[in-house]
């Protein structure tokens, strides 16, 4: 056996030459995908500055340095790239999507967090936003609620004092105004903690809606995250 069977990493082997160079990258490789942090899972180039220890997931068409090793994991080291095979259920905190992911055996997963045999996928995600309000009774963030989604609440944070004649306001959606909210503060630092009573279901992109209590907005700014899970098909 030249390689420990789950990472990877080089043995030593009897009497070997330059032992420095084979531990050396053993290290480097133990220390990229210990607490593994992607920075990209769908780059097909390797960018043209890099740092020691950075790591890139190598979608299919990698090009340049990258060629021929889609599927890997691209550890930056020393002015050059050192290669992993990742194995199926690895996960990883991916930096340019701000998610956890999971490797199916194929592909990185964001958000999964269980899988079958044959690739269903339950996914959690918490997809957040900043809406602006403009003047009027009502404003709405549109399709901020995606399609096929189990929407366990939503949370938000008011970031600019909501202006206007009204005392407070509510959040809900089109058929139910105040599901994720009633008697909402207005000013800066306000927030909302909207749990729905059971998961609701959502088959086409929803709009969430904000209507104002007593009085119309002026303006104003939320920040919104909409916590919610997906269902993936399985393989066929």
């Amino acid at each position: 056996m030249t390689n420990t069977p789950r990472l990877g990493l080089p043995l030593l082997q009897a009497a070997q030459a330059q032992k420095h160079i084979t531990v050396n990258e053993a290290l480097v490789l133990l220390d990229g995908l210990g607490q593994l942090v992607l920075a990209s899972t769908t780059s097909t180039t390797p960018p043209g500055l890099a740092n020691d220890g950075d790591c890139y997931a190598i979608p299919v068409g990698g090009v340049n340095e990258w060629a021929g090793h889609d599927g890997e994991i691209a550890i930056y080291s020393n002015g050059g790239w050192v290669f992993a095979a990742p194995q199926r259920g690895w996960k990883a905190w991916v930096v340019d999507l701000e998610s956890f992911a999971m490797f199916d055996a194929s592909a990185w997963l964001a958000g999964g967090v269980a899988l079958s045999a044959n690739n269903a996928a339950t996914v959690q995600e918490v997809l957040e936003f900043d809406h602006v309000i403009g003047a009027g009774t009502t404003s709405v963030a549109t399709a901020a609620i995606p399609a096929h989604s189990i929407v366990l609440g939503v949370t938000g944070r008011v970031l600019t004092a909501i202006s206007g004649t009204l005392g407070s306001w509510r959040l809900g959606v089109a058929t139910s105004d105040n599901r994720y909210g009633s008697g909402l503060g207005v000013s800066q630092g306000a927030w909302v903690r909207g749990l729905t009573g059971s998961p609701q279901t959502y088959y086409s992109a929803t709009d969430l809606l904000l209507t104002g209590e007593s009085g119309d907005f002026a303006g104003g700014e939320v920040r919104f995250a909409v916590h919610l899970l997906r269902l993936n098909l399985p393989d066929a």
